[in-house]
């Protein structure tokens, strides 16, 4: 038997029973039947299973809920870099870069950065790297770390890089974040980050 078939037989006997309770003008007698007391056991579960499916669909949507976003623009300066070969035994070089950097904008201070770079031939690379920003973001004082994925082509400089979870210290504790920067690679770019507080 379907459940709309047991509950339309469960409500048909419940109000049957309210019905009869009425015209006596006093609570039933009646004895329910086991077969409608088996019926009513399933309802009740069934409807209970639903709620509860329910209550767990409404506590994943609250905590998927779209974090409040900020965007940040920012000029940066290479101010000192250093370029080393570390491994010239075939084609592409491979090359260590270190890197003082100053941010001006919404993101304010200066970052120390390394980058590993795959130099080729035609002098296009393809670089990582990670970074140190100490200064302040958003008016927020403190440090976070950034990772960057970087190409250059034709002596420009195009990336994207993330905030690395956990390593906000001081008022950017929390902060996660995502973005970018393009320019002339050893010279400066114009970055952005679209940042949020967990």
């Amino acid at each position: 038997m379907s459940f709309r078939t047991i509950v339309r037989v469960t409500i048909i006997s419940l109000s049957t029973l309210q019905a009869a309770s009425a015209q006596s003008g006093k609570e039933t007698s009646t004895p329910i039947s086991s077969e409608d007391a088996v019926m009513w056991r399933r309802y009740n579960g069934t409807r209970a299973q639903r709620n509860d499916c329910e209550s767990i669909h409404a506590i994943g949507q609250s905590q998927t809920e779209p974090r409040t976003r900020a965007r940040a623009e920012a000029k940066i300066t290479v101010q000192s870099s250093e370029a080393e070969p570390y491994d010239q035994t075939a084609s592409p070089t491979l090359m260590e870069i270190r890197l003082s950097e100053t941010f001006t904008g919404d993101i304010q201070g200066e970052s120390t950065a390394r980058a590993l770079q795959v130099l080729r031939d035609d002098h296009s690379a393809s670089l990582v790297s990670v970074q140190r920003f100490r200064g302040k973001l958003g008016g927020r004082q403190g440090t976070f770390v950034l990772q960057g994925s970087e190409i250059i082509e034709n002596g420009k400089i195009k990336a994207t890089w993330f905030v690395v979870p956990g390593s906000g210290t001081g008022d950017p504790s929390g902060l996660g974040g995502q973005g970018g920067f393009e320019g002339h690679f050893g010279k400066g770019s114009d970055g952005t980050l679209d940042y949020w507080f967990e």
